[in-house]
C-alpha cells in the first residue's frame, strides 16, 4: 500500500486542492467562457453581443469550414501515422539496446524539447526555401536545373509536423516496449512462430498501449496546431487552428473562433474516450 493511501482523507483532499484551484482558474474557466461566446452574437464591427445564437454552429457547416475541418482530421492522421511508423522501428532499437546506450539514445530523442520549435521550424524553412541549403545541393550536383517548390506547400506541412511530435509517438512506444519480457519472445520463437508471427501476436500486443498513448499525444497537438501550418504552409494550407487564430486575431469573429475550438475540444474528447474504451485498465497515456 502506498504511502499517500494511508493518509486520512481530508489530508488527501488538502493536497489535491492546489492542483484542481490552477486547473479550474486557468483551464475550466476560460474554457467555460470560449462555450459561453460560441453561443453568443456578433457585433456588426465584431465584439460579442449577449444573445443567445446558433448562427456560428451553423456557419460551420458551410462547405469551405467544412472542408478545412475534414482537411485538418486527414493532416493530423497521415502525421500520426507517420510518427507511429518512424517512432516503432526506432522505439525497438532503444529498448533492445544496452543500459549504457540507450540512455544515450533516449538523449538524443529527448534534446529536440530543450530547444524552443519555433527555432527548429524556422530552421526547416531555411533548408526548405528555393535558395536554401537543399535546393542549393541538388542544383550544384546537377539533379535539377530549377529550385523546387518545397516550402508552402501541404508536404512541408507534414514534414514539420512529423518533426515536431515524433518524440512524442517514440516515448510511449518505448514504455511499452522496454517492460517486454524477453522470455516471451524466445518462447514464441520456440513454439515454432517466426519473425512475423511473434510480432503480430506477442510484441504489438504488449505494445498496443503505448502505440495507441503515442498516436493520441501526436493526433491531438496536430490537429490543433497552427505555428506550423502558418510558417511551412503560408496562405496554401489552412487548417482548423488557422481558421480558430484568424478568427480571434484578425477576422475578430470571436464567436465562429469558439465555436471551431468547441468542436476540436470535442474531437480530443472522442479520441480520449476511444483511447479509456479500448485500454480501461492503463487509467492515462501509458506510462510515460
Amino acid at each position: 500500500m502506498k504511502e499517500t493511501d494511508r493518509a486520512p482523507a481530508w489530508f488527501r483532499s488538502l493536497m489535491g486542492t492546489p492542483p484542481l484551484l490552477w486547473l479550474t482558474i486557468f483551464l475550466g474557466i476560460p474554457l467555460l467562457l470560449v462555450v459561453a461566446i460560441s453561443f453568443t452574437t456578433r457585433g456588426t464591427y465584431g465584439g460579442v453581443v449577449y444573445q443567445f445564437s446558433l448562427a456560428s454552429y451553423a456557419m460551420l457547416l458551410d462547405p469551405l469550414y467544412v472542408g478545412i475541418m475534414v482537411r485538418s482530421l486527414g493532416m493530423a492522421t497521415v502525421a500520426t501515422l507517420v510518427c507511429l511508423l518512424a517512432g516503432y522501428p526506432l522505439a525497438a532499437y532503444i529498448a533492445a539496446a544496452g543500459p549504457e546506450r540507450r540512455r544515450w539514445l533516449l538523449m538524443l530523442v529527448i534534446i529536440p524539447f530543450c530547444i524552443n520549435f519555433l527555432i527548429r521550424t524556422y530552421a526547416w524553412m531555411v533548408l526548405l526555401r528555393s535558395e536554401g541549403l537543399i535546393n542549393s545541393l541538388l542544383m550544384a550536383t546537377g539533379l535539377i536545373e530549377s529550385p523546387l517548390a518545397m516550402l508552402y506547400t501541404p508536404g512541408a506541412v507534414l514534414l514539420g509536423l512529423v518533426y515536431i511530435f515524433l518524440p512524442f509517438a517514440v516515448l510511449p512506444i518505448y514504455a511499452s516496449l522496454e517492460k517486454l519480457d524477453p522470455h516471451l519472445v524466445e518462447a514464441a520463437s520456440d513454439l515454432g512462430a517466426r519473425g512475423g508471427q511473434v510480432l503480430r501476436r506477442v510484441v504489438l500486443p504488449m505494445a498496443a498501449p503505448g502505440i495507441a498513448a503515442g498516436a493520441l499525444l501526436t493526433f491531438i497537438p496536430s490537429l490543433g496546431m497552427f505555428v506550423v501550418t502558418d510558417l511551412m504552409g503560408g496562405s496554401r494550407t489552412m487548417l482548423v487552428g488557422n481558421l480558430i487564430q484568424n478568427q480571434f486575431m484578425a477576422a475578430r469573429n470571436w464567436q465562429l473562433g469558439s465555436a471551431a475550438s468547441v468542436l476540436l475540444i470535442l474531437m480530443v474528447l472522442v479520441g480520449l474516450g476511444i483511447y479509456r474504451r479500448l485500454f480501461p485498465a492503463e487509467g492515462g497515456m501509458g506510462d510515460v
